[in-house]
């Protein structure tokens, strides 16, 4: 399982990577890409809404199950992946890159982020 150390994570398997204080990118983490099977759509959240750290914001549908994707801090939509629109299996084929979901700007609760190691103790449980 690929888990980059530059970035920080969450219990609900997102990653996050900062673009500066306050504003972030986000996605789901190979550990889950993996769980879910060959993802075939993604629902992503519209740029202006506002979300709440722990909200559901969209999903991701696989061949195996549809699973609700959660905002990892709170912030403002500032862009979305809309390649992810024809290519939703750039998810699976490079979560941490191409396949990444939504920046969110004017971000706070970063402080509940979890760090690699922290990650990968979760998910070895």
């Amino acid at each position: 399982m690929n888990t980059p150390d530059n970035l920080k994570y969450t219990a609900e398997h997102e990653w996050v990577d900062f673009n500066s204080e306050t504003s972030i990118t986000f996605g789901i983490t190979d550990f889950a890409q993996s769980a879910l099977g060959d993802v075939v759509f993604a629902s992503l959240p519209k740029v202006g809404d506002k979300l709440s750290a722990g909200q559901t914001c969209g999903e991701v549908e696989s061949t195996k199950s549809v699973s609700d994707i959660y905002a990892p801090v709170s912030g403002t939509v500032a862009e979305i992946n809309d390649a992810l629109t024809n290519n939703p299996e750039l998810i699976n084929s490079d979560p941490y890159g191409k396949g990444w979901m939504v920046k969110l700007a004017d971000v706070a609760g970063t402080n509940d982020l979890i760090d690699a190691k922290q990650y990968q103790d979760l998910t070895a449980q």
